[in-house]
C-alpha cells in the first residue's frame, strides 16, 4: 500500500509507523520502476535510511509535520554532500558543505531526502532527459514526463514517493503534473523565500507536486514557513471564469483538453460556483515578457557552467539569451502592462480555470542530443502557464482526465497574489468529486 505524505507523517509521529520501514519500501518501490520511468538522477538510498533512523530517534518527532515522508528534491539545490547538477555534465562537481534553505526547512521538518530528481540542462527545456536516462511518463512511457520538474512528477506519478519539489519559471511544475496526472503548485511571487528566485530573471518559484491536495498544503506550508497553508478548508462560492483559447496566439487546443476543462467547469458550477466564460486581456506583452526571459534567464545562469560542454541547443539558446539581453530586451514595462491587465482581470473574477498543456508531450526521446530548432515545437504546450509567471500569481494544475493517448490531462487553476489557499481549497473539493 502507498501511503500519502498526510498518512505517514501522522503515524510516524504518532509511532504507529517506523521512518525506516517507510524509507526501505520507498527505495524498493525505486528499485522496482526507476530503471523504466528515469526519475531520479542520484537516488540516496544509505543516506537516506540514516536520516530515517535519525527521525525515529528525534525528540521532537511528535511536532514535525512532514516525519519520516520520503520526498524527492529537484536537482537544481543545495543537498549536503551532493552537487546539483542541473542537468548538465558543464557544471562543477564540487558537492555541498552544507543544505540549502529549501532542503533545511524539508530536514527540519522531518523529512526524508531519498533521491535527486532528474532535470533538463539548465531546466530550460519542456522535457526532461540527460546523457544518463529519459524522464518517461509512468502513465505513457512512451511520452516525455515534462520539464522541468519531469524527474519530480515522474517519481510521484509512479508511486515512488508521496511527495517531490518542484521548480517553475515557465510551467516547469504545472507542465509535468498535468501530463502525469499529479497535482502541482506554483506559488505567487514571493510566497517561499529563496535566495535563488532571481533566477529566469525573477520568474523562478519553488512549489510541490503530490497526488492529493491535502499532500501539496502540506509540503509548500513547510517550503513557506506558513503552517497556516497546511490547512485546507471548503471554498465558498466563487466567481470562476473558463477560457479555453490560448493566450496570444489562439492556436487550436486537443478537443479532449477542452473538453476536461468544461467538464470541471460543470462540476465547480453543481458545487455551487459561478461559471462565467471570461478571458484575460492578454496582449502581445505577455509573449514578449516571457519569451525575453526564458533566453536571457539561462543565459545568465549558463556563466557557472562550462560553455563547451553545454549541449548544442543550450548553447544556441543561451547564445540568443545574450543577445537579448545585450539588445534590453529583457523590460519591466510589458511585465508590469500585464500585471495590471491580470489584475484588472481578477477584479470580476475569483478564480481562471483554462486547460494546463496547450498540446501533447513530445514523445520520449534523447531531446538533449537534437538541435535547438527540434526542441523549439515543445514550448508550444505551455502557452496557458507562462503568463503567470510573469505576473507573479499562483497557479496549480489539478488532474482532470486522460487524452486517448493515455497522456492524463490536467486543468490549471489561476488565483490573484495570495490566493494559493483558495486554489487548494478548490482542489480538494475537485478531489472529492471525483471520488464520488
Amino acid at each position: 500500500m502507498i501511503r500519502t505524505a498526510d498518512e505517514v507523517a501522522a503515524g510516524v509521529r504518532a509511532g504507529t509507523l517506523d521512518p525506516v520501514r517507510i524509507t526501505e519500501e520507498a527505495l524498493e518501490r525505486i528499485s522496482a520502476r526507476d530503471d523504466t520511468i528515469g526519475a531520479f538522477r542520484r537516488v540516496r538510498a544509505q543516506e537516506a535510511l540514516a536520516e530515517a533512523r535519525a527521525i525515529g530517534a528525534r525528540p521532537d518527532r511528535a511536532d514535525l509535520p512532514l516525519a519520516g515522508v520520503p520526498i524527492a528534491v529537484k536537482d537544481v539545490v543545495a543537498v549536503a554532500g551532493e552537487f546539483a547538477e542541473w542537468g548538465s555534465r558543464a557544471g562543477s562537481r564540487q558537492v555541498a558543505s552544507a543544505d540549502g534553505e529549501i532542503v533545511a526547512r524539508l530536514r527540519a521538518a522531518g523529512a526524508v531526502v531519498v533521491g535527486l530528481s532528474r532535470v533538463p540542462e539548465l531546466c530550460s527545456w519542456p522535457s526532461t532527459d540527460t546523457a544518463e536516462g529519459i524522464s518517461r511518463n509512468p502513465a505513457a512511457p512512451e511520452y516525455v514526463a515534462g520539464g522541468s520538474s519531469g524527474g519530480s512528477a515522474a517519481a510521484v506519478a509512479a508511486g515512488m514517493v508521496p511527495l517531490a519539489h518542484g521548480t517553475d519559471a515557465l510551467g516547469s511544475i504545472r507542465g509535468p503534473a498535468a501530463i502525469c496526472g499529479v497535482l502541482g503548485i506554483m506559488p505567487g511571487a514571493g510566497v517561499v523565500p529563496a535566495s535563488d528566485s532571481g533566477l529566469f530573471c525573477g520568474l523562478y518559484r519553488h512549489g510541490a507536486l503530490a497526488t492529493t491536495a491535502a499532500d501539496a498544503a502540506l509540503l509548500l506550508a513547510v517550503l513557506a514557513q506558513r503552517p497556516d497553508l497546511s490547512r485546507i478548508t471548503e471554498p465558498g462560492p466563487l466567481r470562476v471564469a473558463v477560457s479555453t483559447r490560448v493566450p496570444v496566439t489562439g492556436a487550436s487546443v486537443p478537443k479532449a483538453m477542452t473538453a476536461a476543462v468544461t467538464q470541471v467547469a460543470k462540476q465547480l458550477r453543481d458545487a455551487g460556483h459561478s461559471i462565467t466564460a471570461a478571458t484575460p486581456r492578454y496582449g502581445t506583452a505577455v509573449l514578449t515578457g516571457a519569451a525575453a526571459r526564458w533566453f536571457a534567464g539561462p543565459a545568465e545562469h549558463a556563466t557557472e557552467f562550462a560553455p563547451s560542454r553545454l549541449q548544442p541547443r543550450t548553447r544556441t539558446h543561451v547564445r540568443i539569451g545574450r543577445f537579448v539581453t545585450r539588445a534590453g530586451l529583457v523590460r519591466e514595462g510589458p511585465r508590469r502592462e500585464w500585471i495590471s491587465r491580470a489584475g484588472e482581470f481578477f477584479a470580476d473574477h475569483d478564480v481562471l480555470l483554462t486547460p494546463a498543456q496547450a498540446a501533447l508531450p513530445a514523445k520520449a526521446q534523447l531531446w538533449s542530443r537534437k538541435s535547438w530548432l527540434a526542441n523549439l515545437p515543445q514550448a508550444r504546450a505551455n502557452g496557458f502557464l507562462t503568463p503567470w509567471n510573469l505576473a507573479g500569481y499562483p497557479a496549480l494544475s489539478v488532474p482532470a482526465g486522460r487524452h486517448p493517448s493515455g497522456v492524463p490531462i490536467g486543468v490549471q487553476l489561476v488565483a490573484p497574489p495570495g490566493g494559493e489557499p483558495r486554489l487548494l481549497a478548490l482542489a480538494g473539493q475537485l478531489e472529492k468529486l471525483r471520488a464520488r
